[in-house]
């Protein structure tokens, strides 16, 4: 995927980023996805008091997208407030299986680097509705 088409999808995750609530770690992070419509969604990491109930970015963006009924996915840009780049975490990592399994994953910073990935590289082996459907065969 080309930095012309990524760049627009990553600048609208840097300015979600601006809208993180993230009192505990400060560590803000951006997250936008886009269908294959061309259509974007976006997200911010959300922090509680309880840290369990924290959620992140990219749940908040691919939830937004589902919860309006958006089932497939070309590119989901996350952007941390980080020197590194910083992948997702591996909560994040298996909703983007199994909702934007196909999505290629740009990675940003403040500095402006960027490397795309794909969920397969971040999560080998993953687990998913298949193993399911296996163990429902077995009972």
């Amino acid at each position: 995927m080309s930095e012309k088409v990524l760049q627009p999808l990553i600048e609208e995750a840097t300015r979600a980023r601006l809208q993180s609530v993230a009192p505990f770690s400060q560590f803000l992070v951006g997250a936008a996805i886009r269908t294959n419509t061309g259509k974007v969604y976006t997200g911010c990491n959300v922090e509680s008091a309880s840290y369990g109930l924290t959620v992140c970015a990219e749940r908040v963006a691919i939830w937004k997208a589902v919860s309006e009924g958006e089932r497939q996915f070309t590119d989901l840009a996350i952007v941390a407030d980080s020197e590194s780049l910083t992948p997702p975490c591996g909560t994040c990592r298996q909703i983007i299986w199994e909702f934007a399994k196909n999505a290629n994953i740009v990675l940003s910073n403040h500095r402006g680097d960027t490397e795309t990935v794909s969920i397969r590289d971040l999560l080998p082996r993953a687990f998913d509705a298949r193993f399911l459907k296996e163990a429902t065969r077995q009972q």
